[in-house]
């Protein structure tokens, strides 16, 4: 079988509140999804979510990007030929990760479709007993992400994710209030998204921070400066995360060398889908260093993809499958029990596609290849 035609479709998914991270404030997450169809009528989805921030890409061009290189790359390909898909993406264009992401996430789930299973069992089985997600807080006023930290305690969240990355003391601030409104009991992440900018700016806010039993800090600094965050790691007793510093197994032969994190978070989006996705947490694993499947705010899709991930590998010891809960209205369906993912056993993501509504909120939308081809 091999790929006859792909869909693309950028839409504006709807979040039930604004969030708010260091460097951004959004209402709507824009969103580009693929559908693959192979000559024997079977239909694969996938997601790409780019960030600017993070990713160096942006809605427009990733959509132009995927129309005129990458998509004819992979028509007429098996999607079961992964190492080759992926070489021949990168000999299309440098970087893009997450236009790469979107065409490896729909051949996973065209390969789950197609061997009739449900992806975890083809990325190695169930690595863990359930999936359980964090509750994200946005950056705001100290009282008001204290309180919505009780809510989501009250609803049996037993992780939180704060948001910070403002000015120091006022998210010190933050961080002692959400503390002190759920007690010690509660796990608390801290991610800064790159806030802090530099090395003394971020120990000063630790030092502040120590007696908080945070379960670790997240890329409190720029991205590309890791020997800072090693420095960092040798002088704080909080375990430190590499987010936006880490795409690639370039960056991670850096972290590995220089000892600059006790845990990676890959995200799909980032790295170039599940394929080098789990090329990193092995790499991980070997140095003794954790990881965690992070999410750039995504639908069913791309979600599914890093929760199926997440349950196969024992080294990824959290996940932050999150997205669904963020907005008012999905394009997929994907099962929530309290703080736990749901996966079924349903091939593939296991991800029903509304395709009516992806249809009708395609605002821009491209085919490469037809139906008979």
């Amino acid at each position: 079988m091999n790929i006859k035609s792909i869909e693309i479709f950028g839409i504006s998914l709807p979040l039930l509140r604004p969030f708010v991270v260091s460097y951004d404030s959004y209402t709507r997450m824009p969103s580009i999804i693929v559908r693959i169809e192979t000559d024997n009528g079977l239909a694969g989805y996938g997601e790409a979510v780019p960030d600017e921030h993070v990713t160096g890409e942006t809605y427009g061009s990733t959509l132009d990007v995927l129309r005129t290189h990458l998509a004819p790359a992979l028509l007429g390909e098996n999607p079961f030929h992964l190492e080759k898909i992926h070489e021949k993406m990168n000999s299309r264009a440098y970087g893009v990760p997450s236009a790469k992401a979107a065409l490896d996430i729909a051949c996973h789930d065209l390969i789950g479709k197609l061997t009739g299973q449900p992806l975890y069992r083809l990325l190695g089985g169930p690595a863990h007993t359930e999936l359980k997600v964090p509750y994200v807080i946005s950056i705001g006023v100290p009282s008001e992400m204290a309180e919505e930290a009780r809510q989501a305690v009250s609803q049996g969240y037993t992780e939180l994710k704060i948001k910070i990355g403002r000015e120091v003391d006022e998210d010190v601030e933050r961080v002692r209030a959400v503390r002190s409104a759920v007690g010690f009991g509660i796990r608390l992440r801290v991610d800064v998204n790159q806030g802090w900018r530099n090395v003394s700016t971020a120990l000063k806010a630790l030092r502040k921070l120590e007696d908080l039993d945070i379960d670790w800090i997240e890329q409190p600094i720029l991205a590309d400066d890791i020997e800072g965050l090693a420095e960092i790691r040798r002088k704080t007793p909080i375990p430190v995360m590499i987010d936006e510093g880490l795409h690639g197994s370039k960056e991670l032969r850096q972290v590995i060398d220089r000892k600059a994190a006790d845990l990676i978070n890959i995200k799909l989006m980032k790295c170039g889908g599940i394929y080098p996705a789990v090329k990193l947490i092995h790499q991980a694993e070997m140095a003794g260093i954790r990881a965690q499947i992070g999410s750039m705010v995504e639908s069913a899709v791309a979600t599914a993809a890093g929760a199926h991930l997440s349950l196969a590998k024992k080294n990824v010891i959290s996940n932050e499958m999150v997205g669904p809960l963020m907005f008012s209205q999905d394009i997929g369906t994907l099962t929530y029990q309290g703080d736990k993912i749901m996966l079924t056993d349903a091939p593939g993501l296991g991800v029903a596609v509304d395709e009516q509504l992806l249809r009708e909120w395609g605002k821009d939308y491209a085919r490469v290849g037809t139906p008979e081809a």
